[in-house]
């Protein structure tokens, strides 16, 4: 294998794909954190399970990363510790962290830790990594979205590594910004929980009426990554690592992708690219192992037309061809541009009225272009499958190859070893073995001398110290030193010579597996415990004359969110005319879906005597930082800042003297993530969508609650995506250039099976989001928050206006004042009663949480 500064990063959900990557490839693997990780369905490794694994995968040169992927609740964070002091001895070579909390945290118990920013962190710009210089993080794992310009833009930025997803499963959503799971079934994905909905099938409402999509019904399940041919331009920008999604894939898949990627990647390390016809290979290999159909994701731009197939949401393989004739149990098939080699024993899929149907080839007949394929005498193919597309999904020939690198030890793996002997009369032989990591010298107990019969030879010496068959090295060279003149000899007990031998390579062994690939270095973990975890706020609360909370709270303040200038008017129109008095809400943030409409609004509100805000998007890529200035040259009172690298910019380059509030989309959940952002620029924080009601007690009991925000109400925001609905399925359009606009024409809804209708909105770049069916209100835990110094609460329109829009604010409003009891309130408003997770969601994660922590070292 050729030996480079990129990085192959493989998927391991058990240890038999760790097996599979170390024989075919990788460099790195990396796996769930046990009992706190992205992926809640997987396995969760025991302590001696992951040291064994940690121990294999470094024995034989690979690093291991722990995902530690999920945002984590300040309830957790004793737990946490516990964790961290028991996982970081067995070496793991970086943690990759989604919570900037946990980031801070780590930092604290063990400074020399290797930290990667996860994919979850929703990194897509440079001036998010340089906001986050001071936590020292080494890699960036950017978003898939982001294209090969801008990676380069990002990579041309900063000196910090850079890792990018090149193949696998594409989330729709953005990740660290799917609420999806959580509202239509009470589950998280920033807790590992995702439900996969992406995955279901939706009907297309437009403006109020079914649009007939004939096949299509899985609108937003993305077609699979494989950048494979992209290679080439990503090792030119400077990408270190190249990673594979897959932890709850199989061994066999993470044995090919991992073949296949090996192979490009020393290819163009050897300036030798793989070709068109290799690269179509190469995809057909792993098609056959998991396939939705296969693009290079959003490396190229955003393309509408490709991402969503539409026609499925699982695993096919790969399309070979169509039926054109049917008998009893055979079937011909036109063959396509796919080239693949198929053979009796392979597996083909087709379908039937959409129906899934299948089976193994007994005996196939080749024509020209299309082959008549014979099953066996049990397969019944109904006529509905004339027409259908037929795809391979079980090659016999690829099984048995990837079995063998499996199980073949005569294929495994092998670390190269130089051996270099010093031959001197009445000394001990010595010897000295070096890999690319130690190198190590013994000597023999029994001095050397002149030979009698049996003398020492160079070639018993080499044949001797290549005797490792048993172990994970290959001896490469050997070389002799010897003081004595020509032709003499000298001799050693050959037992000697091998026990030498094994003591040596046992303990080259016991170094390579007990050590970090980079570092030798002991782990120092800091005496770090859950009582340094207590806050300044929590301290003087438990002082012995601290006045009661209650008694010194400030009255929780009211924002409103507005989502169009028509709101706007409706909310102006009402204070003029005395509906609401503008007092009465503190502030107003605006989020159109057009820029231009701010100007006209921002005046209109702050001349009611209402403060007036801008939300930055959610996203921000590297050639989008304009809106930031356009934002700007509103003049608002505040800015919501909804990313990192908004925040960095109106902290650093374009200063901006107004409030700096942070949003739900920064993912905060315990009050070392809370206090991270408002020591680093933030004016208040709102809470995460994450949290529940108790956690949300939780975390303002650690903080200065009164620089809090929680939305109390709102249509949860579920899919945050690059993919827009509008230009996919209303248009022929590839990107904004050409699609015609139809969101400016067209209001859409997305129909899920269990009949909810779910509205989809973009903003000014074009991102859509899908906002759950039902609006939600928090009113029935507001007494216990306002008790603990609440700072403000905030109201979300959606497409709320006229008297409705007035008539729910206004309930708020007479909440607040004392002139309407939450249960009136509630009665009059007639709206889910919900916080974030839903009552489900509390089982749920006691559920999670109790099979978690069902290890020893927890």
């Amino acid at each position: 294998m050729i030996t480079s500064d990129f990085e192959l990063l493989l998927p391991v959900g058990q240890k038999e794909m760790a097996e599979a990557a170390i024989q075919n490839g990788a460099d790195a693997i990396y796996v769930g954190f046990p009992g706190f990780n992205a992926r809640g369905r997987s396995y969760d490794f025991e302590l001696e399970e992951l040291k064994q694994i940690i121990q294999m995968c470094h024995l034989n040169g690979v690093k291991v990363n722990l995902a530690f992927n999920i945002v984590i609740f300040e309830n957790e964070l004793p737990l946490v510790i516990e964790s961290i002091r028991k996982v970081l001895p067995l070496k793991p070579d970086a943690l990759i962290v989604q919570d900037l909390g946990l980031v801070s945290l780590v930092k604290e118990m063990c400074p020399e830790q290797i930290i990667h920013a996860s994919t979850q962190m929703t990194i897509t710009n440079d001036l998010a990594i340089q906001f986050l210089e001071n936590l020292n993080i080494r890699r960036f794992v950017l978003g898939r979205e982001n294209s090969l310009p801008e990676i380069k833009l990002i990579a041309e930025r900063t000196k910090k590594e850079l890792e990018v997803f090149v193949h696998g499963a594409l989330c729709v959503s953005y990740s660290g910004q799917c609420f999806t799971s959580e509202t239509l079934g009470g589950r998280s994905a920033n807790r590992g929980q995702c439900a996969q909905s992406c995955r279901f099938s939706y009907d297309l409402i437009v403006d109020g009426e079914t649009k007939n999509l004939v096949d299509k019904t899985y609108l937003v399940s993305p077609k699979d990554l494989c950048g494979i041919a992209e290679i080439p331009e990503l090792m030119k920008i400077g990408v270190k690592s190249f990673k594979v999604e897959g932890r709850l894939k199989t061994p066999d898949y993470v044995a090919q992708v991992a073949k296949s990627f090996r192979s490009a990647i020393d290819k163009t390390v050897q300036n030798n690219s793989l070709s068109d016809e290799q690269v179509l290979k190469e995809k057909n290999k792993m098609g056959v192992e998991y396939s939705r159909g296969f693009f290079p994701g959003w490396l190229h731009g955003v393309n509408h037309q490709d991402l969503v197939d539409g026609r499925f949401g699982s695993h096919r393989g790969v399309e070979i061809g169509r039926v054109v004739m049917i008998q009893k149990n055979s079937m011909t098939i036109e063959l396509n541009k796919n080239k693949m080699d198929i053979e009796n024993g392979d597996g083909l899929l087709w379908f039937e009225n959409y129906q899934k149907n299948g089976a193994n080839i007994y005996s196939i007949s080749q024509a020209k272009n299309a082959i008549t394929i014979e099953f066996s005498n049990s397969t019944i193919i109904k006529r509905e499958a004339m027409g259908s597309t037929v795809y391979l999904n079980h090659d016999r020939s690829q099984k048995k190859e990837i079995e063998k690198s499996l199980t073949d030890k005569n294929t495994f793996k092998k670390i190269p070893v130089s051996v270099s002997l010093e031959l001197v009369e009445g000394k001990p032989l010595s010897v000295t073995v070096q890999d690319d990591r130690f190198q190590l010298k013994l000597e023999s107990d029994t001095l050397l001398s002149k030979a009698q019969n049996k003398p020492l030879m160079d070639d018993m010496l080499f044949d001797e110290f290549s005797s490792l068959a048993s172990t994970v090295f290959k001896l490469e060279r050997a070389s002799f030193k010897t003081n004595l003149d020509s032709g003499a000899a000298l001799f050693l007990n050959h037992k000697e010579i091998k026990n030498l031998r094994q003591k040596l390579f046992a303990e080259l062994t016991r170094l390579r597996a007990e050590n970090k690939i980079e570092s030798a270095k002991e782990v120092v973990v800091s005496d770090y415990s859950p009582a340094d975890l207590v806050t300044e706020t929590v301290r003087e609360r438990q002082t012995p004359n601290a006045k009661p909370q209650t008694a010194t709270v400030a009255p929780v303040a009211l924002n409103v969110l507005l989502r169009n200038k028509d709101q706007v008017r409706d909310l102006i129109t009402a204070v003029t005319e005395g509906t609401l008095q503008s007092e009465k809400i503190k502030s107003v943030c605006l989020d159109f879906e057009f820029g231009r409409d701010y100007k006209d609004s921002v005046v209109e509100i702050r001349s009611l005597g209402i403060k007036v805000g801008i939300a930055t998007t959610r996203i921000l890529k590297p050639q989008e930082y304009i809106n930031l200035k356009v934002i700007h040259s509103m003049n608002p009172d505040f800015i919501l800042v909804r990313n990192l690298g908004a925040l960095y910019y109106y902290k650093n380059v374009q200063k901006f003297a107004g409030e700096l509030k942070g949003d739900f989309s920064l993912n905060v959940t315990n009050h070392k993530t809370f206090q991270y952002l408002v020591d680093n620029g933030l004016d208040s924080v709102c809470l995460s969508y994450d949290l529940n009601q108790d956690q949300i007690v939780s975390l303002l009991k650690s903080v200065d609650a009164s620089k809090a925000e929680v939305t109390i109400h709102q249509s949860m925001p579920s899919f945050h995506m690059e993919h827009c609905v509008f230009a996919a399925f209303l248009s022929k359009g590839k990107s904004y250039k050409d699609c015609g606009k139809p969101c400016e024409k067209h209001k859409v809804q997305l129909k899920d099976q269990f009949g909810h209708y779910h509205w989809i909105k973009p903003d000014h770049e074009c991102r859509n989001t899908m906002y759950n069916s039902s609006a939600q209100t928090a009113l029935p835990y507001l007494t216990d928050w306002k008790n603990l110094g609440l700072g403000e609460i905030r109201y979300e329109a959606l497409h709320e206006s006229g008297d409705e829009l007035i008539h729910k604010i206004k309930n708020y409003v007479d909440v607040l004042d004392g002139n309407k009891s939450i249960n009136e309130a509630l009665a009059d408003l007639q709206t889910k009663e919900l916080y974030g997770l839903s009552p489900r969601q509390l089982n749920k994660s006691v559920e999670y949480q109790a099979r978690k922590k069902d290890h020893s070292f927890l």
